[in-house]
């Protein structure tokens, strides 16, 4: 019984690490993006096409794409590609391009007129907008 007690004891300490440690995200974009913090979901569901004249061009990071889901579009994977599925067959939209890290995407919305993406540690601070952090 003692045994039975103490790997539930284990295993509850471990859910509460788990959710206790959670990545910071921030979400950035191009220098010729102006964006409101409010309108980050709606640029990553395909609802905001444009700001300011200028394309919106969403990334999404898989490295951390998990965490920007869960904490910011509070959705899973499987809902938010459900979301571009209906999307692509409605609207003709593609779902946004998935660059495999940080690095990537930044690199990615430096170059990128328009892009906006979604990183777990910035590294650098120049060539784009911070649009909210997590």
């Amino acid at each position: 019984m003692k045994l039975k007690y103490s790997i539930l004891m284990v295993v509850l300490m471990c859910a509460g690490m788990a959710t206790a440690v959670q990545a910071d995200i921030y979400v950035i974009a191009n220098a010729s993006v102006d964006l409101n913090p409010e309108d980050i979901r709606d640029v990553f569901i395909g609802e905001k096409l444009l700001s300011t004249g200028v394309k919106l061009v969403p990334v999404d990071n898989a490295s951390a794409q998990a965490e920007f889901l869960s904490k910011v579009m509070l959705l899973d994977l499987n809902k938010y590609n459900s979301i571009w599925t209906k999307k692509g067959f409605r609207d003709g939209l593609n779902a946004p391009d998935v660059r495999p890290s940080d690095t990537d995407v930044i690199l990615y919305v430096k170059k990128t007129p328009g892009a906006i993406g979604y990183v777990s540690s910035l590294g650098t601070t120049t060539g784009f907008k911070t649009i909210k952090h997590y």
